[in-house]
């Protein structure tokens, strides 16, 4: 027993050291449609792939929509397989990477012998799914990869004995630089589609001379036509009060676009009194809307707003950081785990 158990634990250090051990993403279905979310784990996943490490996409069901239909460069080499009617293969040196929101999921697979990490991006999602007083810890979740430090200072609060590891996401290299004048389009995304609707509702029975303004309600597209029809607009508008990062209104900046956001519950580290205009209250953003469109139109925004913005978003931009963080997570780990399989290896090597 002794003897193969030796076997198991030399055969763990090799998986590793070889790049072999398998790292599993769990990942929604979007059915096409961008989710900034679901990119971060699939640019998180290619920064591994990219380096050799054996890197599996695991899905729900077995039709899922292919992640080339809103996602495109090479993540959908990326390996994917389905959970629905399969056996799972997991072996002790293997990484297992849930996002915060499959909370319920964390009871089927704490017996795994795997190593268990939560990817949250969302604080509103972690409590959603666990049942009252259960904590990520209690099914062998001992490690969280978050997007910032707010958002670590956030959760750590709730989650204990659970140690915090910050990667800030990538904004995608989609999202190029604005050339052509910009149309009368306003972009909205919004966490609530509802809060979206009712704002153009409002915007129009209150300012009508501006109903020949378009507003684009940027959801259930690909993240190419999401980028275009932002650099086809003069201006971007978020409501997102539970955000923990805020893709959308960096990804504007980048291309160009002035931004009015409503300031989230964790206010992002990025967000500047330059960058953006930032609101407190809702009740006030149609008529800062309507103020903007009048400037505008009259050429009266300040350069600097923009010009801040793209500063703003240049150290999210760069791949090859993103990538070199990520791997150098991913070597923490394992090397953390061949130190405690060779502590193990060497106390039953001293037994024998």
């Amino acid at each position: 027993m002794e003897n193969e158990l030796v076997l198991k634990l030399e055969k763990s250090i090799e998986q590793i050291k070889n790049k072999n051990a398998r790292i599993y993403f769990f990942v929604q279905e979007t059915k096409g449609n961008a989710k900034a979310s679901i990119r971060y784990i699939y640019d998180f996943a290619l920064a591994l792939y990219k380096d050799k490490y054996n890197v599996i996409m695991l899905t729900e069901k077995s039709d899922f929509t292919p992640i080339d239909t809103w996602l495109s460069g090479e993540y959908s080499q990326i390996p994917h397989q389905p959970i629905e009617g399969g056996t799972l293969a997991i072996a002790p040196e293997d990484l297992f990477f849930l996002p915060e929101i499959f909370g319920f999921v964390m009871e089927q697979i704490k017996n795994l012998p795997c190593a268990k990490i939560v990817i949250a991006q969302g604080y509103d999602y972690i409590l959603e799914t666990l049942q009252p007083g259960a904590s990520w810890s209690d099914f062998g979740f001992l490690k969280c990869i978050t997007t910032s430090e707010v958002m670590k200072t956030k959760v750590m609060k709730t989650m204990r004995n659970v140690s915090f590891d910050i990667i800030e996401p990538l904004i995608s290299e989609t999202f190029t630089e604005q050339v052509l004048p910009p149309k009368p389009i306003i972009s909205v995304h919004t966490r609530e589609q509802r809060d979206g609707i009712n704002l153009i509702k409002e915007f129009y029975l209150r300012f009508p001379q501006y109903r020949w303004i378009t507003f684009r309600d940027l959801r259930g597209v690909s993240e190419k036509d999401f980028a275009q029809s932002i650099k086809e607009s003069f201006l971007s508008v978020w409501i997102d009060p539970t955000s923990s990062w805020g893709s959308f209104p960096l990804e504007s900046m980048k291309v160009g676009v002035p931004v009015i956001g409503l300031t989230p519950f964790l206010k992002h580290e990025w967000m500047t009194e330059e960058n953006g205009i930032w609101i407190e209250n809702p009740m006030n953003l149609t008529d800062i809307i309507a103020d903007f469109v009048l400037n505008w139109l009259e050429d009266n925004i300040t350069p600097k707003l923009i010009e801040s913005g793209k500063e703003s978003t240049q150290e999210f931009s760069n791949r090859e950081n993103f990538d070199n963080k990520v791997k150098t997570l991913i070597n923490d780990i394992f090397e953390v785990r061949i130190n405690n399989f060779e502590e193990q290896l060497n106390r039953l090597k001293e037994t024998n």
